[in-house]
């Protein structure tokens, strides 16, 4: 079976928590888009480990964990994540990188501050290069990593590509380095990373084609897709699940299983229109009680409420089955709880998200629903949850379409309520 999980806001959604609950009886994890531009922080019996580009499938020393051919990736910060994971005792020989991935050169993350500091309007780009290392791959000027095997063609490959880099955009010189300095470091994750190089496609075939359980994750979610988010606040690739079967290597035919990961509430970095945000003592609750900071930049997370048309929006575009509603646990305390079930526009009512330029000008409809006060981390079973909490999951289930399956009362992985 092959089973994808992803985003259904805008990313942060605790993707991570559920791919190392699911990965338990995965047989093989792949990542199929993004780069290291958005962790997924997962706690388990091992600890607690904030992931940027390795698969959430890693501690789970059964399963194969595949860098997809969607994935960019930065050398350096994959092996500072591979020794990290080592230190804390966790191995990473069943990791293996598609040949086709590109790489994220530090020429791209330097594009990526001069392309920020010159804009009028941020974007609210992460700095990590992930934006220019998509625009070198579909211009045709990328680098794949498995050009690193033969030294001299890689050789070649990067220093024209440096040169030609700085001579289309010589007003960034002064926040590059020399291509020396650039050498030395790509040498040193070249040779951490050889073994690790190889062509996924015949693992990946061969797994699918035997019904093994193969688990799909992605980065970010809908609304930060570069199709269909908030644009130009966008990440650089699909997160949707559309993307799966190019960036991982599926046929779209082999996708039966598709869980959309929502919180309770609504989170997102960076900028662009938010329209639940909620800039009071509310949002400060929500914020600090969810630790809402993210686990590759530390930013802190804004926090609002429940946007319903972005969950029946993602159920479209990504054909939910099933969706896994996490921090429930963060919306204890609150008196009452608010949900937009729509959006109000010049008069009109929208039930869909709309462009960023109309949306950044639309205003939320809210319904209130009764809070609760008790503690529900404990919780195992769904009817050991407070008769409002409840009502809250069935009405989210009811306005979206789609059945919620998964209840998360907390980080830890057994923290986990199965509906059904």
């Amino acid at each position: 079976m092959v089973h994808a999980v992803v985003g259904a806001q805008f990313g942060d959604e605790g993707k991570g928590k559920m791919v190392d609950y699911f990965a338990v009886q995965a047989d093989v994890v792949i990542r199929f888009q993004g780069g290291g531009n958005a962790g997924h922080t997962i706690v388990n019996e091992a600890g607690r480990f904030a992931l940027h580009l390795v698969p959430s499938g890693i501690f789970n020393p059964n399963t194969l964990c595949i860098l997809g051919t969607g994935v960019v990736i930065h050398p350096g910060n994959l092996v500072k994540e591979l020794q990290s994971l080592e230190q804390a005792g966790i191995s990473t020989r069943k990791l293996v990188i598609s040949e086709r991935a590109h790489l994220v050169m530090p020429y791209h993350v330097w594009q990526d501050a001069y392309e920020e500091e010159v804009r009028s309007k941020k974007v609210g780009t992460t700095l990590q290069g992930i934006g220019p290392a998509y625009q070198d791959k579909s211009g045709r000027f990328g680098i794949q990593i498995g050009e690193m095997r033969d030294l001299d063609h890689f050789q070649r490959r990067v220093e024209q590509a440096y040169h030609l880099k700085l001579q289309r955009m010589p007003g960034m010189k002064h926040l590059c380095g020399t291509f020396e300095e650039m050498w030395v470091e790509l040498m040193a994750a070249r040779e951490v990373l050889l073994p690790y190089i190889m062509d996924t496609l015949p693992l990946i075939e061969e797994a699918v084609r035997s019904e093994k359980h193969v688990l799909l994750e992605g980065q970010l979610g809908v609304m930060r897709d570069v199709d269909w988010g908030v644009y130009p606040f966008v990440t650089s690739s699909n997160p949707i699940s559309g993307a799966v079967a190019a960036g991982a290597g599926v046929p779209p035919t082999a996708l039966k299983r598709i869980t959309g990961i929502t919180k309770a509430y609504t989170t997102a970095v960076g900028e662009g229109p938010f329209p639940t945000l909620l800039n009071d003592e509310i949002g400060e609750y929500l914020q600090d009680k969810g630790h809402e900071y993210g686990a590759t930049t530390g930013r802190s997370r804004s926090c609002g409420w429940l946007d319903i048309p972005t969950l029946k929006y993602g159920a479209w575009l990504n054909g939910y089955t099933e969706l896994a509603l996490m921090k429930l646990d963060v919306l204890s305390g609150l008196k009452e709880v608010s949900v937009c079930t729509g959006y109000e526009l010049d008069g009109n009512t929208y039930s869909m998200p709309l462009p960023s330029y109309e949306l950044e000008k639309a205003k939320p409809i809210y319904i209130q629903l009764p809070g609760w006060q008790e503690d529900i981390s404990a919780c195992r079973a769904f009817q050991e949850l407070p008769a409002a909490a409840q009502t809250f999951v069935k009405q989210v289930e009811e306005w979206t379409g789609v059945p919620i399956k998964y209840v998360s009362v907390g980080p830890e992985r057994n923290q986990t309520i199965v509906r059904g």
